[in-house]
C-alpha cells in the first residue's frame, strides 16, 4: 500500500468517526431540548408526541380545582387564543388567573395540554420574555404586557436632604 492510500484511509476513518460522533452528540442534544409555543404558534403548527413549553396568561374564570384536591384544571391564552391545561400537583404560590405562566409538558390528541411542571412569575412586574413576545405578537394590550423592568420608587429618586442638627 503507498503512503497516498494509507493518507487516504486515515482520512476516510477521521472522518467517518468525527461523523459518527457528531451524530451522536445531535441525538442526545434532541432529546433534551424543550421548545416554546403560545396558543396561537400551536394553532399555526403541528407539535407531535414532543415535550415542549406552552406559554401566556392564565384565562379569567377559567381555574377549576377537581375534588381529588391535587389536579387543577386552566386555559392558557395568548388573547387570541387559548389551550386548556390539567395539573397534577401543586400550583406555586403566585398561580392566578390573569398571571403569566409557563407549563411544560405534552398535548394530548383531544387538543388538552398536560402539564408536568407549572412555572409562575416571580413577582407582579416579571413576565417570562418568550411570554411577553408571544401576547405581543398575538396583539395583546400593552397592560397584558407588563415591563420587564421594576419601577423605581419614588423615594429612590427624591434629593437626599441632610438630618437635623441638634
Amino acid at each position: 500500500m503507498t503512503r497516498k492510500k494509507r493518507r487516504l484511509y486515515m482520512l476516510g476513518l477521521a472522518l467517518l468517526g468525527l461523523g459518527t460522533a457528531t451524530a451522536l452528540a445531535l441525538t442526545a442534544f434532541e432529546d433534551n431540548l424543550v421548545f416554546f409555543y403560545s396558543p396561537s404558534d400551536l394553532a399555526a403548527q403541528q407539535v407531535g408526541e414532543r415535550s415542549f413549553r406552552l406559554g401566556g396568561l392564565v384565562e379569567e374564570n377559567s381555574v377549576k380545582r377537581l375534588p381529588d384536591g391535587l389536579t387543577i384544571e386552566f386555559r392558557v391564552t395568548d388573547t387570541a387564543r387559548s389551550v386548556p391545561v390539567t395539573y397534577a400537583g401543586i400550583v406555586p404560590d403566585l398561580f392566578r388567573e390573569g398571571q403569566g405562566v409557563v407549563a411544560e409538558g405534552r398535548l394530548r390528541p383531544d387538543g388538552v395540554f398536560v402539564a408536568r411542571e407549572v412555572l409562575a412569575k416571580h413577582d407582579e412586574n416579571y413576565m417570562p420574555p418568550e411570554v411577553a413576545d408571544a401576547l405581543t405578537r398575538a396583539g395583546a394590550p400593552q397592560h397584558a404586557t407588563k415591563s420587564l423592568e421594576a419601577p423605581v420608587p419614588a423615594s429612590a429618586t427624591a434629593p437626599l436632604t441632610p438630618a437635623p442638627k441638634e
